[in-house]
């Protein structure tokens, strides 16, 4: 496992460390583009580049790529909601009644939240890549959604750079010291997925009353 996950972090840390912090802020405006965000694993990318920061200063140039890269990614759903939004909404009446069903459901959703649904929606899966699209398709300004949108990039860039330059640092801390370093490390990151996955079924599950529909919530009224 040393042996192995020592050759990974070699390879990973002989990646020129402006370039490394380049790939990451791509995978992040492209996992939070339109549908990109349902085959990117920007998460992934992202604690990859991180388990080979060394210093600081990349640290912070990494997480300063995650956020301008999420930002821009969620600009560009932004800008085509705002654009485009009621002709994607009339295509999915016609074509994807479902889709459409859900569209107008995230709708309610965000007028009944407004900007805490934008801060939440960084970390629940699909709804990140979603909620800019139907926002800019709503009355809300851009600058409003950028009040909320900035601070939740910022908690999970640096909850996700640190998780990864923490562990890639204990690492190489241990390697000649400790043998099976190798399984501290994916300890750490199991540790750190896991409370990942924990904190989004808590946020969807406190905002899934938040997402009900209006007949719903009329029928347990009445129940």
């Amino acid at each position: 496992m040393d042996e192995v996950i020592g050759d990974f972090l070699e390879a990973v840390g002989a990646i020129d460390p402006l370039l490394r912090t380049l790939l990451a802020g791509i995978a992040m405006l492209l996992e939070t583009s339109v549908l990109l965000g349902l085959v990117v694993p920007g998460d992934t990318i992202v604690i990859v580049a991180a388990l080979a920061v060394e210093q600081w200063p990349w640290w912070l140039a990494l997480i300063a790529a995650i956020v301008l890269g999420a930002l821009a990614g969620e600009s560009i759903g932004f800008a085509i909601g705002h654009w485009l939004g009621p002709r994607i909404d009339r295509w999915l009446a016609r074509r994807w009644p479902r889709a459409s069903a859900r569209w107008r459901r995230t709708e309610r959703y965000l007028a009944r939240r407004g900007g805490p649904a934008i801060f939440l929606s960084r970390f629940l899966p699909v709804a990140h890549s979603l909620v800019p699209l139907i926002v800019g398709a709503s009355a809300m300004p851009y600058r409003r959604f950028l009040a909320w949108t900035i601070p939740a990039c910022l908690v999970w860039a640096g909850a996700y750079a640190s998780a990864g330059w923490l562990a890639g640092g204990t690492y190489r801390e241990l390697a000649d010291r400790l043998h099976g370093a190798g399984y501290l490390l994916v300890a750490v990151l199991a540790a750190f997925i896991l409370l990942v996955w924990l904190a989004k079924r808590i946020i969807a599950r406190i905002e899934a009353r938040h997402l009900r529909d209006e007949e719903q919530e009329q029928e347990q009224e009445g129940a």
